[in-house]
């Protein structure tokens, strides 16, 4: 029942199926659910950090969650242009555009 696969098991479950089992369980399954940090705020945590690293195939997933937990537009904005001065310009120019898409598909 491919309907019933998580986002790991369908983006590279095929491939890589252990990469896959451990980002359901160990990622998602029990580092997203520790209660030390709200998922809104593990969500402002990632992006950030996918922000900061570059890392922008991650990017979009990631703010749909963060929209999911909460996380507005207008912070996602804010952020972004925050870490254009302490992780680098191209960096946020980068991601402006990521998080205009995300944004758009979010809406529709």
């Amino acid at each position: 029942m491919a309907d019933q696969q998580s986002p790991a098991q369908k983006l590279y479950g095929d491939i890589a199926p252990a990469l896959a089992d451990y980002s359901d369980k160990v990622l998602f399954g029990d580092v997203w659910e520790r209660p030390g940090l709200s998922k809104r705020d593990r969500s402002l945590i990632t992006v950030a950090s996918l922000v900061a690293l570059y890392r922008s195939n991650e990017l979009p997933g990631h703010i749909k969650r963060a929209l999911a937990n909460g996380v507005t537009r207008e912070e996602l904005s804010e952020l972004i242009t925050h870490l254009a001065f302490y992780a680098g310009w191209p960096v946020a120019n980068t991601a402006i555009p990521i998080l205009r898409k995300a944004l758009e598909d979010a809406a529709a």
